[in-house]
């Protein structure tokens, strides 16, 4: 089996985030001798943190300038640390920050680098790596003889790592110096209860365009139709999807939820989440938008329309209901 690197940036108080002890666990899963290379303003914390994990080495390239997300700078720990490491794959949570300079490292290091891979195995004492093509409706293995190969693995495919902290020995790698014309000068976000993609929410919940549509009593009632939705993620701390038909309304002159953009859109042209439950709501549960929920464990679906797409054999459980009146009685039942 190859020799393999682990790549991850660490957090500002030094530690390692959720995609990265995934990434350690599909590192170890291989069964060859991995080496973890850290890079950050400070590193002992994340190689304490991981240090049971039966690494061979621990490398690191730290210092002020690697603290926050630069092309320049994430380039060049990058490539320091795979040529201190001479390991042969390399493995790293695709996360923006490494799936921007990654591909730049591969080229510098005449390698090869694969993206989106959403399972790991050995093949013939080789690393094969299982990746979706076509919005998720094909699936492939690849292998490639290139080498160094570089590996970006999705969040949510592993369970994060979680064995026994230490004290490990870190060996400092000089990176050679970057070039960079932009400075941080801070972060500027939403507060908490206006954010509505939570990527670890146990539950993610899907609005269609029959939100905005007419209702039983002729008309629409599409300021109800926000209360109703922020009072229900708000209260549950779910995530906020959206069909196509619904994210693409804006354009369209028609009814809209204000708060629904294209970055909440799931679905063949969307995004695929992982999370454990999720609840359609005025959904037709079509086959475009179905891909988005590949890999959601437990599908439930609110609908009018008892043959409406979710009911064909697409969800768990289908609920032949008014929408508006099923997330009245929830929120109730939340407070």
């Amino acid at each position: 089996m190859d020799s393999i690197l682990l790549l991850a940036h660490t957090e500002p108080d030094g530690t390692l985030a959720k995609p990265a002890l995934e990434s350690l666990t599909a590192a170890l899963a291989l069964g060859g001798q991995v080496t973890v290379g850290l890079a950050g303003s400070v590193v002992q914390p994340a190689a304490d943190q991981i240090a049971g994990c039966g690494a061979v080495r621990f490398l690191a390239v730290a210092g002020e300038a690697f603290a926050q997300p630069r092309y320049a700078t994430d380039a060049a720990a990058a490539e320091a640390l795979c040529r201190a490491s001479d390991a042969a794959l390399v493995i790293a949570a695709g996360t923006s920050r490494w799936a921007r300079a990654l591909p730049g490292v591969a080229f510098r290091l005449n390698g090869r680098i694969d993206t989106h891979a959403t399972g790991l195995a050995v093949q013939n004492n080789a690393p094969a790596v299982t990746r979706w093509f076509y919005r998720q409706r094909m699936e492939a293995v690849l292998t490639r003889a290139q080498r160094p190969w570089m590996v970006l693995v999705d969040p949510g495919g592993w369970t994060a790592w979680s064995g026994a902290s230490g004290t490990a020995a870190v060996e400092l790698v000089e990176a050679p110096e970057a070039a960079t014309r932009t400075s941080f000068t801070g972060i500027r976000a939403p507060k908490t209860d206006e954010q509505t993609i939570r990527p670890d929410a146990k539950l993610l919940f899907v609005a269609g365009a029959g939100w905005t549509k007419k209702q039983a009593d002729g008309a629409s009632h599409g300021a109800e139709a926000e209360a109703l939705i922020l009072g229900f993620l708000g209260k549950s701390q779910a995530s906020l999807g959206g069909s196509k038909s619904l994210v693409e309304q804006s354009g369209e002159g028609e009814a809209v939820l204000r708060f629904m953009t294209h970055l909440n859109q799931v679905g063949q042209t969307g995004s695929t989440p992982r999370h454990p439950k999720g609840l359609s709501t005025c959904c037709h549960g079509e086959e475009p938008h179905v891909v988005g929920w590949r890999f959601v464990n437990q599908r439930r679906a609110i609908n009018l329309d008892p043959n409406c797409g979710w009911a064909r054999g697409k969800a768990d459980v289908v609920y032949v209901a008014d929408a508006f009146e099923v997330m009245r009685h929830l929120n109730r039942l939340l407070g």
